[in-house]
């Protein structure tokens, strides 16, 4: 269990746990365990997050053997879940790859919880020159964009450039735990304290596929953001926002809460990220 009365997060909106159907989770065993890990965390509610291409949405037969597919391995798991991890809540979406730049987002299926909001992703990490047009135009759309781990993208020199007009557009940001320790490499780990040191961060989550070898580092996340503040309260408060409160207002469909930047110190985040060099 995570130190400290109250600071376990409560819901991740990332994860790869539905089995066999993408690069997470093998089997119903292996999704259970992962399960469990993220249990012992303090995480009540999961959303997790098969891969999709977004250009399957527009094939409707396509798309409709995808979903079914989800749909009957996301059952076998709930069917064990029943009997063996009562305590924790859990609903299917989907990780959208934007590999078409206007995808059909309108499926109740790919939404985060209760809301409009869906999470999405450039697809190999890699960004095309259309990105801010393509976010714009879903924005506007009366569909909520959750991108997920945008401090992972190979943007060059330009990142905070394109990612500044990407939160213009109107995409909320997704950070994953690890990068905050160096677990996805040094570029992304630097992108993501310079998102937290510009409150450009919405919520954190752990991406986690399922794998027992796997590690979610949350607790490493906690420790660091924790010394990072010029006060404790401050950075309490920043953990609970991206941790509690706006995965879950995002799961209601809620906008999230404004997130105050966290200072630009390095304290502990060196003593971590060494463990990944």
């Amino acid at each position: 269990m995570i130190e400290g009365e109250g600071l376990g997060p409560s819901v991740d909106l990332h994860s790869h746990l539905v089995p066999g159907v993408d690069d997470g989770a093998g089997s119903v065993d292996d999704a259970l365990e992962g399960l469990k890990r993220m249990h012992a965390t303090g995480i009540s509610v999961v959303v997790t997050t098969p891969h999709l291409e977004g250009s399957v949405t527009l094939l409707p037969e396509r798309f409709k053997v995808r979903v079914e597919e989800f749909d009957e391995a996301f059952q076998r798991l709930l069917v064990r879940m029943e009997d063996e991890l009562p305590g924790i809540e859990i609903s299917r979406a989907n990780e959208v790859a934007l590999d078409h730049p206007e995808p059909d987002l309108t499926a109740p299926s790919l939404r985060l919880g209760e809301g409009q909001y869906v999470l999405v992703e450039w697809p190999r990490l890699r960004v095309p020159s259309s990105s801010t047009r393509v976010l714009q135009r879903l924005s506007e759309q009366n569909v909520g964009l959750l991108l997920a781990h945008p401090e992972r993208y190979r943007l060059g020199d330009g990142a905070m450039a394109r990612m500044a007009e990407w939160k213009e557009a109107g995409a909320c940001f997704q950070v994953n735990y690890g990068s905050l320790v160096g677990a996805y490499g040094p570029d992304a780990r630097r992108r993501g304290l310079e998102l937290l040191a510009r409150g450009w961060v919405d919520c954190l989550a752990t991406d986690f596929h399922g794998r027992p070898a796997l590690r979610l580092f949350i607790s490493e996340a906690m420790e660091g953001i924790l010394d990072r503040g010029e006060e404790r309260e401050d950075s309490v408060e920043v953990w609970r926002l991206l941790t509690r409160t706006n995965p879950e207002r995002i799961f209601r469909g809620e906008v999230p809460a404004p997130v105050r930047p966290l200072g630009r110190g390095e304290g502990i985040w060196q003593r971590l990220t060494s463990l990944f060099r």
